[in-house]
């Protein structure tokens, strides 16, 4: 009888300083180094510039913030005596509104360290232990175990230990039950639900009128949380405390140009800290913009009226990678109310009314604890441990456009912002910026019939931000990138279009058969690190943002040569962008900027699956809010509970036991080893390490390798490799003149690796942390136990085979690739892309291939096949497809890098 295998214990755990919530636990070393590496990267600032003395308040009326203008500040320049602008990026903080750290009485600290935070002496209470607390985690959070299969757990615990009878250990917890009390009894992250019952206000006279409208009748729930409680939790989170800005800063490039990334370094924050500087009592103070966001979503359409309006918030001062890593920036604050009505009542004016003065009074109601705030500062406890003085501001609210109308008060097809009207938009001066005291004046100058036919204004009512300070709601609202121009622009303009001309071009038959055809080259594209795969091309019913962005990317030379060149020339709209950006200067005037990084409503629709649909589905569906109300509340406490543990140590990575750790306890984050970046490293026992995370599959000599990959001569091929690499002062033709006996060989063991890891610098991406990106490059035999992948590079070149091999004690990581070489001398004029086709040997006429150093890879390459005008066989698949075509697309769309270097 075999025996059986023991159980393994954990001894590396993730010790991420930006998420300090993941604690994820691996057996090995390089497992470690590959989850943080893939999950986890670190942000860091060009140098600060700070001004060395304070302006006085007096003076931020001067700030000049259009782009690429220097802020009229004294900086530490470093230079000479005349004041010569500094060299190289930095970052200049606002200098009155600065986040000046503070005790909990309010009072400044000169010291720059935070004040030390008692332990507590039960940590894990309520829970009995760690493994208690790690339990609950799991099958709440993670697993999202069901209650009743909990309950057989337990009951299955108990059975294992022997305590079914009576005797032996207990089973964790008695029942779910149990579980969720010890849950709820959780002090950190607890914020109660509240309610609010709004009915129209002639309910009372209706009653008993058999005539009267249900509408009228019903009364509307809305269930919230405190918004203040809610950004304090997040503003004391830990996890945020290395992507934390505590005042606004304008940062500029090494040009000296102004640089936009994260939303405290543009311009709203600047200007809205320099009309609070003009208070007093709000110098030094913290400045924190409030991010609201709201937008219906429907968890089953089978069983109808399943219809929820969830109301997100998140504070601003978080960093764009701290949001992305999904660490709780963004809470579940409320559930407006949705008031339904028959078919005969549904387009009533004053059902409409109903409903508009419903959602603001009810925003109105929800937001009236942060009120105070707005005005006076609070001291409040930042990531970094640091207090301090805290103003609140109603910022930027993220929405789709029928959502903006509702919000701005104005009629479907007007912009939410201001006056202009759709359709005269060349006449001068046509426009007014809306705000709500010009609002008023309208109101007080003409009829309904007036304001809503030239003007665009829904009557008797006003925005919900009018009874806030420095609030305007049309100045708060920004384009909708996702619904307006990913899938706006895309899907509803160009594909749509593209069908439409098909259509009534070539009838429907046919038009249906081209369709097709698009659908198998979409599908035909090649698999590449952040490009899904679309099996059965665009023929999907529902698009959401990712599978817009991801299409879009290979769409272009899918329908080249099937529609006329016209419909995918890129000349037009690259002219048309230009002269965009030359007439743009009368939106930076008028100061109509576009929408602030970060803020895009795909935020809200990622956040309803975790604060909406999953809890649906987890709940009984009888009465289903109410329940979906717990297990919000729960998440958040074991979310805020597990940020506890973590900034006071007691979930320590290098330890199972909860205990007080020195700082030497912890592993060193510069020991760590992933055979997959060992190009990137110089140990002296480098070659034991890739010899233990080879490839197994492979043979482990040369000759067999080469005979093994159909590829006989290899030997010859690492030999001029060799020799190029031994000999770099010689000529680029010396190693292939050399006599082949002459040439190094390799007698000793070969590894072979299924893949390398790329890191390189992409400034052009915005939204990249560190401007740095990282990119896998697979080269593997089979890929999920299906066929080959092999990835390309830039120049550009096929990668056969990764290993490496040790000469006279050195080690050498190589690739074996085969070459592509340019098709003319410029890019496809309708794609605008680079083409090129396999390079042949002149001699043989074979499939060039060589040697290369894995230093000379820069990153990975996205080619589509040139497909032509022709139908691709239906048999063919997105694996094949880098050995099926003649000539190929360098896809320089696949990510923003790509697009500035790719040729």
């Amino acid at each position: 009888m075999p025996q059986r295998p023991t159980y393994r214990p954990r001894k590396f755990f993730c010790a991420n300083p930006i998420n300090a919530q993941c604690r994820k636990g691996f057996l090995t070393r390089a497992g470690l180094a590959n989850h943080r590496n893939a999950v986890h990267t670190n942000l860091v600032l060009p140098p600060s510039r700070i001004p060395q003395h304070q302006l006085q308040p007096t003076e931020h009326h001067h700030f000049d913030n259009n782009v690429g203008q220097q802020p009229d500040t004294d900086v530490d320049s470093r230079s000479d005596s005349n004041n010569a602008p500094p060299l190289g990026a930095y970052f200049v903080r606002h200098s009155v509104i600065d986040g000046t750290p503070c005790d909990m009485d309010g009072n400044h600290l000169d010291g720059s360290q935070p004040l030390p935070h008692e332990k507590p002496k039960l940590p894990w209470h309520p829970f009995a232990n760690r493994g208690h607390f790690s339990l609950a985690d799991f099958v709440f959070r993670h697993n999202e175990m069901p209650g009743t299969q909990f309950d057989e757990l337990m009951h299955i615990w108990a059975e294992v230990n022997g305590s079914e009878g009576g005797s032996g250990k207990p089973p964790p917890y008695a029942n779910k039950k149990d579980l969720y009390d010890t849950i709820d009894t959780i002090d950190q992250g607890d914020v109660p639900w509240q309610s609010l019952t709004v009915q129209h206000g002639d309910a009372n006279s209706l009653t008993g009128d058999p005539s009267a409208p249900q509408w009228k009748l019903a009364e509307y729930d809305v269930w919230f949380r405190d918004p203040h409680m809610l950004l304090c939790n997040q503003l004391s989170n830990p996890d945020f405390k290395d992507g934390f800005d505590h005042a606004p800063r304008q940062v500029y490039g090494n040009n000296h140009e102004r640089v936009f990334g994260d939303f405290m370094s543009g311009n709203w924050a600047w200007n809205q800290c320099n009309e609070l500087s003009e208070d007093p009592e709000c110098h030094s103070a913290m400045f924190v913009p409030v991010i609201l966001g709201s937008d219906k979503t429907t968890v089953s359409v089978a069983t109808g009226n399943n219809e929820y309006y969830p109301l997100y918030i998140s504070n601003r001062n978080v960093h764009n990678n701290i949001r992305r890593a999904h660490v709780n920036a963004v809470s579940l604050v409320g559930f407006l109310a949705i008031p339904k009505s028959d078919r005969e009542h549904q387009n009533d004016q004053e059902f409409r009314d109903f409903r508009r003065h419903l959602f603001h009074r009810s925003l109105e109601a929800i937001l009236s604890s942060l009120r105070p705030t707005m005005t006076t500062p609070e001291v409040t406890l930042c990531p970094d441990g640091h207090y301090r003085r805290a103003i609140y501001g109603l910022g930027p609210y993220i929405a789709d456009y029928p959502e903006q109308c509702l919000l701005s008060c104005i009629v479907q097809g007007w912009c939410p912002r201001c006056t202009a009207s759709r359709k005269d938009l060349d006449e001068k001066n046509a426009g007014h910026l809306r705000t709500h005291e010009f609002t008023e004046l309208l109101r007080d100058t003409y009829a309904w019939k007036v304001l809503w036919d030239n003007w665009g204004i829904v009557n008797d009512i006003m925005p919900f931000t009018a009874s806030f300070p420095r609030a305007n709601i049309h100045e708060l609202l920004s384009p909708d990138l996702l619904h307006q121009v990913i899938k706006g622009s895309f899907k509803d303009h160009l594909v749509t279009w593209v069908e439409k001309y098909l259509a009534k071009t070539f009838g429907t038959s046919k038009a249906a058969a081209t369709m097709a055809e698009i659908d198998r080259r979409v599908s035909a594209a090649p698999s590449f690190p952040g490009l899904r795969c679309f099996p059965e091309g665009r023929h999907f019913k529902q698009w959401t943002g990712n599978d817009s962005k991801a299409l879009m990317k290979v769409f272009l030379p899918a329908i080249t040569g099937l529609v006329p060149d016209q419909m995918a020339d890129l000349d037009a709209l690259d002219n048309a962008l230009a002269r965009f950006h030359k007439e743009r200067n009368i939106f930076i005037d008028s100061e109509l900027y576009g929408a602030p990084n970060g803020l895009c409503s795909s935020i809200t629709e990622s956040k309803h699956i975790k604060a909406v649909k999953k809890p649906w589905r987890c709940s009984s569906r009888h009465l289903p809010l109410g329940q979906m109300l717990l297990i919000n509340q729960r998440l958040n406490k074991l979310a805020a509970f597990k940020s506890h543990l973590a900034a006071h140590r007691f979930l320590n990575p290098a330890s199972l036991e909860p205990a007080d750790i020195d700082q030497g306890d912890f592993e060193d984050p510069d020991d760590e080893f992933d055979p997959e970046e060992a190009h990137f490293r110089d140990d002296s026992n480098l070659e034991d390490y890739l010899r233990e995370y080879s490839a197994m599959e492979y043979p482990r000599r040369l000759p067999e390798i080469a005979a093994f990959i159909n590829c006989l001569n290899l030997p010859e091929l690492v030999g001029r490799f060799l020799y190029d690499q031994r000999n770099p002062n010689a000529s680029i033709q010396a190693a292939d003149i050399v006599d082949v006996s002459v040439l190094p060989v390799i007698e000793g063991r070969v590894d072979v690796f299924n893949s390398a890891v790329a890191t390189f610098r992409a400034p052009s991406d915005i939204c990249g942390v560190n401007a740095m990106l990282r990119q896998r490059i697979h080269s593997c035999r089979s890929w999920y136990n299906g066929p080959a992948g092999h990835d390309c590079g830039l120049y550009v070149a096929q990668v056969i085979l990764f290993f490496s091999i040790t000469y006279r004690g050195q080690l050498y990581p190589c690739a074996l690739v085969r070459w592509f070489a340019p098709i003319g001398n410029e890019p496809c004029k309708s794609t605008g892309m680079w083409m090129v086709e396999p390079e042949l040997d002149d001699g043989s006429g074979e499939r060039l291939v060589s040697i290369i150093h894995l230093d000379s890879i820069m990153r990975a390459a996205h080619l589509i096949g040139v497909y032509g005008s022709q139908d691709i066989p239906h048999h063919l698949k997105h694996t094949d497809s880098l050995v099926a075509f003649s000539a190929y697309y360098v896809n320089k769309f696949s990510d923003y890098h790509a697009y500035e270097i790719a040729y």
